[in-house]
């Protein structure tokens, strides 16, 4: 069977940075700030984005690359004995379960952001009735808007590696960039925005070694960054042999890294903007109001503080958050894609309509179960789940593929690699330092 491949290294770095550069960097991240300190939680995301989801990342792109495979042939394949492939065929499977889980909830904040995306164009129509539907939380417009995104992703992978990921990652990805940049120019000249700035920039270094802290950037590098959950393993795959993989995947941690601190950029100034405007931006609790009601209370409140400007800024906004969510969804659903149709030789147009199906009826649970599952399955998947299964990358990595194959494999794509600083550093830190390193942040959560 003929596999996918990116056709370009421009186009495998949109693609990979459109997986990781999703609700991840510019929901999750600015909240995440907000609740953590702001300039803390920068410089403790920063650090374990180099010191932990880059090597990290590394680990899925050489298996990816070098097996050709989706996660579960591919740790299975470089297991030399029964209990390594057993151990490789449930951490695979762990994967896809876990990027299924990410994609059912993520597909209902995705549609919260295509309703509020769509309710200004109602305003200007008068259609108020309808607008107020759009931006209500109900149980009808969580679980339609939920479905039509998750129409949105199947359409998008039933169409392959370089019709489908390529070139919608293609696409949307420099929008992204144009979008973001022209709201922060504009959300940095309005009255209030410079307390946002220092409040995200200027760090507070006692509270960097607070443990709550440390825990939460580590699970915002791993999600924000697609990790463990064998969506960079796949992309991996799909990776021509001539490439650099230590570069491309040093420009992936960059691109995200930069996406994140712009989103930092553009939604701290505006929470002290909207408070300028008179919306309430602390929770009792004396902190700044975080999570979804920071995204769909206090920013609408500020749009529609600006009068006509606002209604074209938060269609800005939200058509932002919209491209972001479609780049990270289309990665996480070809996981378990992949899978079907390579072990299971199912045609890759149903196997995507199948999964696709899955995740929404998991998604549909969850709006039925809202109280109860959504914040449960967010901490689960992104808090335990993906560290948990980056370490298993890692240690198949350090100590079950064979170390010449890993050499050969990068030496397709740079002869002098054994020569370089990568090659000197990253095996034994993939060995011992990485997973070590993400035990011990990983049981910081629990101390």
């Amino acid at each position: 069977m003929q596999r996918g491949e990116f056709s370009s290294r421009l186009a495998f770095i949109f693609a990979a940075s459109g997986s990781a550069v999703g609700l991840g960097n510019i929901w999750g991240f600015p909240t995440n700030a907000a609740e953590n300190g702001g300039a803390a939680f920068l410089v403790m995301y920063l650090i374990l984005a180099f010191l932990l989801a880059y090597p990290a990342m590394m680990a899925e792109l050489i298996i990816g690359r070098h097996t050709r495979a989706n996660m579960v042939n591919a740790l299975q394949s470089i297991s030399p004995g029964q209990t390594a492939k057993a151990i490789g065929k449930l951490t695979g499977i762990g994967g896809m379960v876990t990027a299924g889980l990410i994609l059912s909830f993520y597909s209902i904040v995705a549609g919260w952001f295509i309703a509020f995306m769509l309710e200004p164009m109602t305003a200007v129509l008068g259609l108020e009735s309808m607008g107020n539907w759009l931006t209500e939380f109900s149980l009808v417009r969580n679980i339609g808007f939920a479905a039509f995104f998750i129409l949105l992703t199947v359409l998008i992978i039933s169409a392959g590696v370089v019709q489908g990921i390529e070139k919608w990652s293609s696409r949307l990805m420099p929008s992204l960039f144009l979008l973001m940049g022209a709201l922060i120019i504009y959300v940095l000249t309005q009255e209030g925005a410079m307390e946002g700035l220092k409040h995200y920039l200027v760090p507070d270094f006692s509270q960097i070694t607070d443990p709550k802290l440390i825990v939460s950037a580590m699970g915002q590098a791993f999600f924000s960054m697609s990790l463990g959950v064998g969506t960079m393993l796949v992309y991996g795959s799909y990776i021509r042999a001539d490439e650099n993989l230590p570069t491309v995947g040093a420009l992936v941690t960059l691109t995200d890294t930069s996406v994140a601190f712009l989103a930092g950029l553009l939604v701290l100034p505006a929470i002290f903007v909207a408070q300028n405007l008179g919306v309430t931006i602390y929770a009792e609790s004396g902190n700044l109001i975080a999570g979804p009601d920071l995204i769909f209370q206090v920013l609408p409140a500020l749009f529609d503080g600006m009068g006509a400007t606002g209604l074209l800024v938060g269609l800005a906004f939200f058509v932002l958050m919209s491209i972001a969510a479609v780049t990270s969804s289309i990665s996480m659903l070809e996981v378990p894609v992949s899978y079907a149709v390579e072990a299971h030789q199912v045609n890759r147009h149903r196997a995507t309509w199948l999964v696709g199906l899955a995740v929404f009826a998991f998604s549909a649970i969850i709006c039925l179960n809202f109280e109860s599952l959504f914040g449960f399955v967010i901490t689960l998947t992104t808090e335990r789940a993906q560290p948990l299964l980056s370490m298993m990358l890692c240690i198949f990595a350090g100590w079950v593929f064979y170390r010449n194959s890993i050499l050969e494999e990068l030496k397709s794509g740079s002869p002098n690699m054994e020569q370089g600083l990568f090659w000197k550093v990253w095996p034994l830190y993939v060995k011992f330092f990485c997973p070590a390193l993400i035990l011990l942040t990983f049981a910081q959560g629990f101390s």
